[in-house]
């Protein structure tokens, strides 16, 4: 069976270094990793009195793993705004956590190596449970100052609606 049923020709997998996320209906800047979009179902084990020695298995509840942001630091307060609905130091008693605004859903869109969207997927109610305004500072290091979010969220699908493109070819120029 082909992999690609558009692209009959195509038997490389998309890769992992095009992708963009939005939220609030628009584009976040500097997004350069993302971590995986992983579920777990618990197991529940469970047998009657009459059946043999060996048991059952049924699935139980489902928990999605948190996502981690991470970007170079940059002007852009996207990060620490939403962060700071949460908890927002200082701002008086009562006034700490924005309950009205505090979860957004997110979208995370993969790309093919031509800049066409190959994949997306919603993530839904999510909401900064870590966040790190900068990684580490080193005098001997040579790398971009880095910091991240971390999204709890309530589940997240993949967006049947976006379908697999027609991938261009090119032909040498006469």
């Amino acid at each position: 069976m082909a992999q690609f049923s558009v692209n009959t020709a195509r038997f490389d997998p998309y890769k992992n270094f095009k992708f963009r996320v939005r939220w609030d209906g628009r584009y976040v800047a500097g997004v350069s990793k993302v971590g995986a979009l992983k579920r777990t179902t618990e197991v529940v084990e469970h047998r009657e009195g009459g059946d043999p020695s060996t048991g059952r298995k049924s699935p139980g509840r489902t928990k999605y793993e948190a996502i981690t942001l991470e970007r170079g630091v940059t002007h852009d307060k996207e990060f620490e705004q939403w962060a700071n609905k949460v908890w927002n130091f200082g701002s008086g008693l009562g006034a700490e956590v924005s309950l009205k605004d505090f979860r957004k859903d997110i979208i995370i869109e993969v790309y093919n190596e031509a800049g066409q969207l190959v994949l997306a997927y919603k993530v839904y109610r999510c909401w900064v449970s870590e966040f790190q305004a900068q990684a580490d500072l080193d005098a001997n290091a040579n790398a971009v100052l880095i910091q991240s979010i971390k999204l709890e969220n309530e589940g997240w699908e993949r967006d049947y609606e976006v379908s697999e493109p027609t991938e261009p070819t090119f032909t040498e120029p006469q």
